[in-house]
């Protein structure tokens, strides 16, 4: 049985993910790592259901312009080709398919398809979309049977209960993740700026026991230390907010803030948490590739992405 109606392929010219393998059947499928665009968050108002956050899954998979030169070359940010030569299997699943007339359909899919890809023991890469696609994923993380650590990289703390009676926005993905009796520790890095917390919400998260490291604190205690507050031994989940990031290196979002983890300290965070344990998934979210700047986002969502790839190959978790 193939599962068609739940994703489709990239749109556009024919391109995945570093033009590896297209796979929709889910069932079938044999991978290591398993690439997923799930473009459509649960909008606040009916009319941005399409946003602009909507086309970074294509965009990013028609972004490298010379597929060979990444996936085959010596990667000094990894010390060999993307996957060291090694027999490991990364497929691209296409995107979640959407019903317009029934928004909350898409999170249904993308709940389905990632249990799919939970139950084949595969790492997800989840390429959004806006910051409500990890609402779907975390209820999806039921699947390991064990407490998951969450992991945000933000400028918000995403902790809303509701905005225009809508639950399940991208200003609640935390909240709702605090809610599920599988997610553990939740650890929030790169916290700046004005967002749409009020003091109520950045009480209810501390009440919790979330970490909320913000980008000061970061740059102050430097990321080994922020690793260091992150408990031993996984099972982790990471989500990544592109506007977490400074600006100078993902100016391509919505809501560009000062002060966000450069280059050297998400690649670190990255290298790290594979190797304090198991990283199950990650996604990559709130890229606006309109709002781009001379492709610096793209280029650093692909570095990143490959980075979390090639981290994730040389953890041992395919060692036989």
């Amino acid at each position: 049985m193939t599962d068609k109606k739940l994703t489709t392929p990239p749109s556009g010219p024919p391109r995945t993910f570093l033009d590896f393998p297209l796979e929709l059947d889910l069932d079938g499928m044999q991978a290591d790592i398993a690439v997923l665009g799930i473009p459509f968050g649960m909008p606040y108002y009916p009319e941005f259901m399409a946003n602009e956050q909507s086309r970074a899954p294509d965009a990013l998979r028609q972004s490298s312009l010379d597929v060979d030169y990444v996936v085959s070359h010596h990667d000094f940010d990894l010390g060999g080709p993307l996957l060291d030569n090694r027999d490991i299997k990364v497929v691209d699943c296409g995107n979640v398919s959407a019903d317009m007339s029934d928004h909350a359909e898409h999170y249904r899919r993308a709940e389905e398809v990632v249990r799919k890809i939970f139950r084949k023991n595969t790492v997800l890469i989840s390429l959004g979309g806006d910051h409500g696609i990890p609402i779907p994923i975390t209820r999806a993380l039921e699947e390991f049977g064990e407490k998951i650590t969450l992991i945000q990289v933000d400028a918000h703390i995403d902790w809303r209960e509701e905005i225009n009676g809508e639950t399940n926005g991208y200003s609640s993905p935390i909240r709702r993740a605090s809610e599920l009796d599988w997610i553990g520790d939740i650890v929030q890095i790169g916290i700046r700026g004005i967002g749409s917390a009020r003091t109520p919400e950045v009480e209810y998260a501390k009440s919790y026991g979330a970490d909320i490291i913000t980008a000061y604190e970061m740059h102050d205690i430097g990321m080994d230390a922020v690793l260091d507050r992150i408990p031993d031994g996984g099972p982790y989940y990471l989500t990544i907010d592109a506007d977490g990031m400074d600006p100078t290196i993902m100016p391509g979002v919505i809501s560009q803030t000062p002060g966000g983890l450069n280059w050297l300290q998400i690649r670190k965070l990255i290298h790290g948490l594979v190797k304090k344990g198991r990283v199950v998934g990650m996604d990559l979210v709130e890229i606006a590739p309109a709002n781009d700047v001379q492709m610096t986002t793209m280029v650093h969502a692909e570095r990143l992405i490959c980075n979390f790839i090639g981290a994730t190959v040389r953890a041992g978790y395919y060692d036989k």
